[in-house]
């Protein structure tokens, strides 16, 4: 099956590489839901990789494929992993990304900078970077499903998380069989065979290339925009609230590509009249900004 670029063009790479988003920390008490019965014959995966830091050894959990081999286990020939990134921007949209692994044995993935793959937020850009040329070739395929700002300020985050996640899944070339989601909160819905695994990102060889392809695509398109409002400081913050960016917009108000239904704009005497209020009875199971 051949690697799909996804539902969004691939902008090109800028320079500087955006900083590592700084999310809030909300957690939402939804307990997972599990579709795949776990066998307890199965042996787990052996103890994760870790590489040393600069100062000393730092923890950097490589990803595994003990999850994948449940789902394996329960009759899922096609698994693949989501992950979002952007969801507590003040700019930008939300993408989500969807990775398919290959049906036959779950090799090991590349490590083309000599760091094992995982979370997103744990690699330096330039890993991350070089993640995002090789992973395309090594995954059956991948798509990338993106929600706007006016379309989160008219529906809300967890709508167009939803939104998002499913344009990635239906951009596949053919649908999996079973999708591991990060996180305690199943926002995809849809009758879909979804298990929800907290730091999925960290132990799902799948869920770790969608979170860095996730990643990549909206730094790079960040810094687009950065080109065009470069005041905001865009390509370093990723339209996350840096102090540049908090400086651009008190004194110049927010731009077409900012949320205009966030509390920041409270904050901003000169600019709060622009706030968009919607229904708070319009959205059930609002998710945090983590």
């Amino acid at each position: 099956m051949p690697a799909q670029q996804g539902a969004l063009p691939e902008p090109p790479p800028p320079a500087p590489h955006p900083a590592t988003e700084a999310e809030q920390l909300d957690a939402v008490p939804t307990a997972p839901r599990t579709t795949a019965e776990d066998d307890p014959t199965e042996q787990p995966d052996p103890a994760p990789r870790v590489t040393a830091g600069r100062s000393g050894p730092s923890p950097r959990p490589a990803a595994g494929y003990e999850i994948e081999k449940r789902l394996r286990a329960a009759g899922a020939l096609l698994v693949a992993g989501i992950d979002e990134v952007g969801r507590g921007a003040w700019a930008g949209p939300v993408v989500v990304c969807a990775a398919v692994l290959r049906p036959g044995e779950l090799g090991p993935p590349p490590e083309p900078s000599g760091r094992p793959l995982t979370d997103s937020k744990l690699l330096p850009p330039a890993h991350r970077d070089a993640f995002a040329e090789v992973l395309p070739g090594w995954l059956a395929a991948h798509a990338l499903g993106a929600s706007e700002p006016a379309e989160i300020d008219e529906v809300g985050m967890t709508e167009a998380l939803r939104r998002a996640a499913v344009r990635a899944l239906d951009a596949l070339p053919e649908p999996p069989d079973a999708v591991i989601l990060d996180g305690g909160h199943d926002y995809v819905g849809g009758g879909r065979n979804v298990r929800c695994e907290v730091k999925a990102d960290q132990r799902s060889v799948a869920v770790a290339a969608a979170s860095v392809l996730a990643k990549v695509h909206r730094d790079r398109l960040m810094a687009r925009l950065g080109d065009e409002h470069p005041e905001y400081g865009f390509a370093t913050s990723a339209g996350y609230p840096s102090p540049v960016h908090r400086r651009a917009l008190a004194e110049h108000g927010p731009t077409p590509h900012h949320r205009l239904s966030w509390s920041y704009l409270d904050d901003l005497p000169r600019w709060r009249h622009l706030r968009k209020h919607r229904d708070p009875l319009a959205d059930t199971g609002q998710l945090s900004l983590l």
